[in-house]
């Protein structure tokens, strides 16, 4: 959809600002870019006029999810008041993660909800992701499908605003990717608005890093881009976890337990196969990771549950998991133990699958690695590029590809100890490239260990251990692409 003209005249306006010297580095550019985003001006009375539904299809669909009822409007006989609705020109609806942005994702809501209408601004705590789907989009279809020609063209294009961090943004996606599987096409794409920690998956797609200072402003700029920006596909990964008979205490909300558990025999297996087994899945679009960085931020999960006045902002949190590194031994152990003891290769086989490829390859973890980690984005710990820009000939000679969001390939790489991961996360030296791979199978059996670590998008959770029967971890990718607004 092009974007509207823009003129001094207008209520809709871009001060372009002249281009100084200086702004010959990468950086400067980007600040430059930046300063330009800031200089638009939004009126409200346009942005309503581009977004907002009208009032009998708002009203419509919130009946329809609190009676969770998608049927409910086209039973009732909703029909438009003759003369006073108008088909928005990108119809928005936004989910907010209150407990995201320092805690302040409130104060976001309501302004939101000023801004807009406060039916078309979701309430992560109250409504769900897949409610909405199910019964708000359900109402759109249900009356669609009656003849109502406004609901069917918001149908076609909406899209959806998600202010949170990269979890929440990722559970947002996974439920709309049910839309595949139902057939109930199109899927609405999803702009970012971030409010977490890390924020991976927003400066991936170009919404930054984190939120301005000055949010308020920056919220009527965030939901115009939102309106006017291209749409980019996103590769997203599904994971399988088959455990001997038990369960995962206090699991994210990403990963749900499942009965659809199976174990490829084809694949050697250290010892024999569990008399019972229990499995979890989820699905992931930045990283899954096992091992210290994982223990790290299941620490700093904890902790921002249980205190979260502490963890009131992004500079809070760094300091908190720089606490958490030293006193789990992610930094430290090097000095008072054998870090060959925490390795993942005393409890972890990796196999493989390349792409176009159906054999499975035996992939051999370096001792000294102590956490692991299946990338699908460039970014990761908060805009970093662990991978790295790899040369080509490098590239070759591993039998590596340049990595993109949608190549179908997942980055695996290790991380050896806090010091190692620090420095790579300054861009000093590379993470250990270990493989690139289309399928990736975990085996894991606790010898000395109770526990490992986990987390798939910032998400972690403790993953216990048998010293009997091993732990399988499988991953592979999502027929269907995620589709994302691109915010630069």
């Amino acid at each position: 959809m092009d974007s509207p003209s823009l003129s001094s005249g207008d209520s809709l306006t871009a001060r372009m600002i002249p281009r100084h010297s200086s702004l010959d580095s990468f950086g400067a550019m980007k600040v430059y870019h930046l300063v330009n985003l800031a200089s638009i001006r939004v009126s409200k009375a346009e942005l309503r006029q581009r977004v907002m539904l009208p009032k009998y299809l708002r009203l419509a669909i919130r009946e329809c999810i609190l009676r969770k009822d998608d049927s409910y409007a086209a039973s009732t006989s909703v029909t438009p008041p003759l003369g006073s609705h108008r088909t928005p020109e990108v119809p928005l609806m936004v989910f907010v993660n209150p407990k995201s942005g320092g805690r302040q994702g409130h104060l976001i809501k309501e302004r939101l909800q000023n801004l807009i209408s406060e039916e078309q601004v979701f309430d992560l705590t109250e409504v769900k992701p897949h409610e909405f789907i199910r019964y708000g989009l359900g109402c759109l279809e249900a009356l669609a499908s009656q003849g109502d020609e406004c609901a069917k063209e918001i149908r076609e294009k909406m899209r959806i605003v998600v202010a949170g961090g990269d979890g929440t943004v990722g559970w947002v996606l996974g439920c709309l990717g049910e839309l595949n599987l139902q057939n109930r096409q199109p899927v609405p794409p999803v702009a970012i608005m971030p409010l977490g920690t890390g924020n991976d998956l927003s400066r991936s797609f170009g919404w930054g890093g984190s939120f301005p200072f000055a949010w308020k402003s920056a919220i009527k700029r965030t939901l115009h881009r939102a309106t006017t920006a291209p749409i980019s596909r996103l590769d997203s990964w599904t994971i399988l976890i088959t455990m001997p008979s038990g369960e995962i205490v206090d699991p994210p909300y990403s990963l749900k337990s499942t009965q659809e558990c199976y174990i490829d025999q084809s694949l050697e297996i250290d010892g024999e196969l569990p008399p019972s087994t229990n499995g979890y899945e989820g699905v992931f679009y930045n990283y899954f990771s096992i091992g210290m960085d994982a223990q790290v931020a299941y620490g700093f999960h904890h902790l921002r549950n249980e205190k979260p006045y502490l963890a009131n902002g992004p500079i809070a949190n760094k300091i908190i998991y720089s606490g958490y590194g030293c006193s789990q031994g992610w930094f430290l152990t090097h000095c008072t133990n054998d870090p060959g003891l925490r390795g993942l290769k005393n409890i972890m086989t990796l196999h493989i699958k390349k792409l176009d490829s159906s054999e499975w390859e035996k992939v051999p973890v370096p001792k000294s690695v102590r956490a692991v980690v299946a990338l699908n984005l460039n970014s990761y710990g908060s805009g970093r590029n662990p991978w790295g820009n790899l040369k080509q000939e490098y590239l070759e000679k591993r039998g590596f590809v340049e990595a993109q969001a949608d190549d179908g390939l997942l980055e695996i790489f290790g991380l050896k100890q806090g010091w190692h991961a620090s420095f790579v996360m300054v861009e000093l030296i590379s993470a250990k490239h270990i493989a690139q791979a289309a399928a990736i199978r975990l085996e894991i059996r606790g010898s000395e260990w109770t526990d490992a670590f986990m987390q798939m998008d910032g998400e972690p959770w403790k993953q216990s251990m048998n010293r009997d029967y091993s732990t399988f971890v499988d991953i592979k990718r999502v027929p269907h692409q995620s589709l994302v607004v691109k915010g630069d």
